[in-house]
């Protein structure tokens, strides 16, 4: 299906307004002030500001090596190659490799023609400021992701209660059946939903954190835990009243998924549950033994899942 993003649109644009500055100041090459602002147009902000920057640089270095090595040596096509040999190490260790094609099209004007001017230098000065500085206008606009974030955060949630609730159910009937889909499709919404959060932090320029990215990470670093607990809950193959009991913790604390964090109640109460197990009489067999060996791991690793949650609000 043929579809025009909003980056395509921008860059479109954009090329248009340059080329039209460019043109009515008169300037030479003026088709040049198009190709610098297709080149700088970005997906964040932050990558504009620093492509921008490096591509500026390039270009001011590329001119004054140009008017250097042109005129010291001559315009001739051996004259261009030691040109470039400097040029793209030189810009490689000042880190400004994002300028070296731009650069080559500014160089390319020297050459062609053939001296060297102010008029030159400030033509070529216009057309760099011209592409560049439209580019980083028109990336002023970047589409917001508040609600696409939004969407994942609560996708994520939904699965992260059908989960718990599965574990739930298997620890009261072992002949529990889940297909487990609900974790493959977790891990894929949470690597989608980070990238789009690192989108939105690159988006903002004197911005270093994320709200949104700071809670997927929080999600990722619980979700590896119900990866670590789905062994051992899978491998009961028998109910104590302990499982029954963590069974109907789990329950509650699938109702209790949300942003809301509520998780200091729950770790009173999983704090009882243990003085609780800990005043039962010790395991009779060893297959009660392992079932409680592995279900007070579980209760170790819900601790963990639930101080993760506690310690987002206090950053």
């Amino acid at each position: 299906m043929f579809k025009i993003g909003y980056r395509t649109l921008k860059t479109a644009i954009g090329a248009g307004i340059a080329i039209l500055i460019a043109q009515w100041l008169s300037l030479d090459f003026y088709a040049s002030a198009a190709i610098l602002t297709i080149l700088c147009i970005s997906v964040t902000r932050r990558s504009s500001l620093s492509i921008s920057w490096q591509r500026f640089a390039g270009c001011l270095l590329g001119l004054v090596l140009a008017f250097i090595l042109f005129e010291l040596i001559g315009y001739h096509p051996i004259t261009l190659v030691l040109l470039l040999l400097l040029f793209i190490p030189l810009s490689v260790m000042l880190r400004l490799k994002e300028g070296i094609v731009t650069s080559c099209v500014i160089i390319l004007h020297i050459y062609t023609l053939g001296t060297v001017s102010v008029g030159i230098f400030l033509n070529e000065l216009y057309l760099i400021i011209i592409g560049i500085g439209v580019a980083l206008i028109m990336n002023l606009y970047m589409p917001s992701v508040g609600q696409d974030l939004h969407m994942y955060q609560k996708k994520i949630e939904e699965n992260f209660k059908v989960i718990l609730t599965e574990f739930s159910n298997y620890l009261r009937d072992s002949n529990n059946l889940w297909d487990g889909k609900e974790l493959t499709e977790t891990y894929e919404l949470l690597q989608e939903a980070k990238n789009i959060a690192i989108k939105n932090i690159e988006n903002h320029i004197l911005r270093y954190e994320d709200q949104y990215y700071n809670y997927f990470k929080m999600r990722e670093r619980q979700f590896e835990i119900f990866e670590r607990v789905m062994p051992f809950i899978s491998s009961l193959d028998d109910t104590v009243i302990q499982g029954v009991k963590i069974s109907s913790f789990l329950d509650q604390l699938s109702q209790a998924v949300g942003p809301v964090n509520t998780s200091s109640y729950f770790l009173d109460e999983l704090s009882q549950m243990r003085e609780e197990f800990q005043q039962m009489p010790l395991p009779q067999t060893r297959q009660e033994f392992e079932i409680r060996s592995s279900l007070y791991y579980v209760m170790q690793e819900l601790e963990s899942y639930l101080i993760i949650k506690d310690s987002l609000k206090k950053h």
